[in-house]
């Protein structure tokens, strides 16, 4: 039986640093996909190109007439691959969009269930949702037009078409980038050779050759990253690879997530304990420079230093983060991993400095990271329910205190750091068999 295998993303660098000519052919690349992404979305964010979205042949149609690739000098392995990539992310938006409005329509109180089945309907249904928007009459297919007009006769449906209008139009966000870094290039537009990679310019029939520190040979659409003040280049390549088996991965880990160390075991021992550090570094640098770049973003001549600096920062940290993660899955090996279903990120603070730290907590790449690497190895990941884990004793179950770090039951005695003390509930509950959705009241 073959083994599993899965998608992860190898990075390559230059081995010497690039010429001017070299580096400035790239950064204009980089410069027109930039355009020709913002052109796609001006052009089809709004609601009336939202049934060209699926599949996207009409947009690729209308976009080649255009004119915009011949004006940019642009070739088409650069320009559809921009394009595409746009509408990506334009459908992503949609994507958010609705799931953001079907929480809205699930909290209304004063909407009645007949009401609120007529949206989620609507939501469902792609030909629906595009229809409300556009103020048109909705037409489905037979089946569909029969549930659909049996659900439109219990309710007011204009109030709750305008109800709909007025939510997108408030949650609805217009896109536009400003990065100009890189840009994504398929298999036509370079070739692997000489120890290095050539990449296709808006020469016709000339590319220019990047040497690089191995010798590696990919054949998938890759993305150039481009960094131009070391002037040099990433190249970020999917490969497919094999599920690794450990046959001495056997313990089960239950884990606590925070700011300062990033990650606490039921036992006790810390992974990323500089994790704070590097956080409130780059909270510090952020609070200190967002003010006068915020005022001065459209005419700014050091927004290009600016945002190097703050990719350096996050480059730094999410090395530190993917090293720690390594370590913890080498030193604990484990067959099961335990992890608390965290939170949605919580707005205001007192202090600025813990604000800012705790809005940059990378705990979304964190909890992505710690997925890819499980699956690389193996490991199984189990969210757990997590309500109440903080305050509640691990050895007896009371409700005990936490107090400058430090957790203790005022019942049974016990004493413990307070992230040690949540691990083990993690991984109480986790073997317990509570999933992350499951009621604590049933136990």
């Amino acid at each position: 039986m073959p083994r599993e295998k899965i998608c992860k993303t190898v990075h390559q660098y230059n081995r010497e640093p690039l010429s001017d000519d070299t580096m400035g052919k790239l950064l204009e690349i980089a410069a027109d996909c930039c355009k020709v992404k913002n052109y796609v979305y001006a052009r089809y964010g709004g609601i009336g190109s939202l049934a060209k979205l699926y599949p996207g042949y009409t947009i690729q149609n209308e976009m080649t007439a255009s004119g915009l690739r011949e004006s940019l000098g642009l070739p088409s392995v650069y320009f559809y691959l921009a394009l595409f990539d746009a509408l990506g992310d334009i459908r992503g938006q949609w994507a958010r969009v609705k799931l953001k409005l079907g929480e809205l329509v699930g909290k209304n109180e004063r909407f009645c269930q007949e009401e609120k089945h007529y949206l989620r309907f609507v939501l469902k249904i792609s030909n629906a949702f595009t229809a409300v928007l556009n103020q048109e009459p909705i037409v489905l297919k037979k089946t569909m037009q029969v549930q659909y007009d049996e659900l439109a006769g219990a309710v007011d449906v204009q109030k709750l078409h305008y109800y709909l209008c007025r939510k997108v139009r408030k949650y609805l966000v217009r896109l536009h980038t400003e990065s100009a870094n890189g840009f994504s290039v398929s298999e036509k537009a370079y070739r692997y050779k000489d120890h290095g990679i050539y990449l296709a310019t808006k020469e016709n029939r000339k590319r220019v050759f990047i040497p690089l520190t191995d010798n590696n040979a990919y054949a998938a659409q890759i993305y150039v990253k481009l960094e131009p003040e070391r002037r040099g280049v990433v190249i970020h390549a999917p490969v497919r690879v094999t599920v690794r088996r450990h046959e001495d991965y056997v313990n089960h880990v239950g884990l606590a997530m925070g700011m300062t160390v990033m990650l606490t075991t039921d036992e006790g021992r810390q992974y990323g304990a500089e994790f704070g550090s590097y956080q409130m570094e780059y909270a510090e640098w952020i609070r200190s420079e967002m003010g006068s770049w915020h005022r001065n973003r459209e005419n700014n001549p050091g927004r290009k230093k600016h945002n190097a600096k703050k990719q350096r920062y996050e480059e730094q940290l999410h090395s530190y983060i993917n090293g720690e993660l390594n370590r913890f899955l080498h030193e604990e090996k484990p067959k099961v991993v335990y992890l608390p279903r965290l939170p949605k990120a919580q707005e205001g603070g007192v202090n600025k400095k813990i604000n800012n730290s705790a809005v940059l907590w990378q705990r979304g790449y964190i909890r992505r990271r710690l997925e890819q690497k499980c699956r690389e190895h193996s490991v199984e990941l189990k969210e757990v329910f997590a309500k109440g884990m903080s305050v509640e004793c691990s050895r007896c179950g009371a409700e005990g205190k936490k107090e400058q770090g430090r957790f203790y039951c005022p019942s049974c005695g016990f004493c413990a750091e307070d992230k040690v003390n949540a691990a083990s509930n993690v991984k109480k509950r986790g073997m317990r068999g509570f999933s992350a959705n499951e009621d604590m009241r049933k136990s």
